[in-house]
């Protein structure tokens, strides 16, 4: 058998909520959620299963020349020039 601790921790009313919810529609208690969660964490963990973000870079040249070397605050107001007066 599996040795047990009881600890505590605090959840935001929303979290504590919804898995309250899920504990009723899978008729199993809170802790079952709570127990879920942290071995998916920890088996993600283990796997290696970082998040990783796809290339979506596109195909061009770049900047255009007149915005190569200004600053991003630069190139976002000619972006919205003449937008919102």
């Amino acid at each position: 058998m599996d040795s047990r601790m009881k600890t505590t921790i605090e959840l935001s009313d929303d979290v504590r909520k919804k898995a309250k919810q899920l504990a009723a529609r899978r008729g199993v208690t809170l802790r079952a959620i709570i127990e879920e969660g942290i071995r998916r964490v920890l088996r993600e963990e283990r796997s290696g299963n970082e998040f990783g973000l796809r290339d979506a870079s596109v195909e061009g040249n770049g900047l255009r020349p007149e915005f190569r070397d200004r600053s991003w605050a630069d190139i976002r107001d000619a972006a919205y020039e003449g937008r919102g007066d």
